[in-house]
């Protein structure tokens, strides 16, 4: 099932979920860092991190609702992907608490640390969940897709076959 919202013959969505689930993570291994050396700076990255992290969740989850909206009623995939993005409105939530309780201070709370940990262990879930509607369910695809399928930008089907030299 090919994707409703796409840039250049690929999905938004896809192109998008790297940049927040990647600074929401790396928010956390920041806690982990302050957490060992106790040096503010790292606390205050974190901080940022999940700001710009939150920001490119709602963005990515705009185009991620356009595509989920375009799946048949009654399929698994359409389970998987309520899921995936229930997941990860709770993901944000959590993660958006946990940016409040350290607003005006240098040192994280333990509950915010406590709120990125929890949503990153729920991000690994709804991620591989993500993974499921893409690798498995075949979500996102251009239908006819294969190895030999012709560059997304000629305009041709992705079921049109290229010729390759040998």
């Amino acid at each position: 099932m090919e994707a409703r919202a796409k840039l250049f013959g690929h999905p938004i969505h896809q192109m998008l979920i790297v940049f927040p689930l990647g600074l929401l993570a790396t928010s956390f291994f920041f806690d982990i860092a302050w957490l060992a050396t106790k040096r503010p700076g790292l606390g205050i990255a974190a901080y940022w991190m999940i700001f710009a992290g939150v920001i490119g969740g709602l963005v990515s989850a705009v185009f991620g609702l356009i595509d989920w909206l375009a799946i048949p009623r009654g399929t698994r995939a359409k389970a998987i992907g309520a899921w995936h993005g229930g997941g990860n409105v709770v993901v944000v939530v959590l993660f958006i608490a946990s940016w409040f309780l350290r607003r005006g201070v240098e040192v994280p709370p333990t509950a915010a640390i406590v709120l990125s940990a929890v949503a990153v262990c729920i991000a690994l879930v709804t991620g591989w969940l993500g993974g499921e509607l893409v690798d498995r369910l075949g979500v996102g695809v251009d239908d006819g897709a294969h190895l030999d399928a012709p560059n997304s930008m000629s305009g041709r089907p992705a079921g049109e076959r290229t010729h390759r030299a040998a």
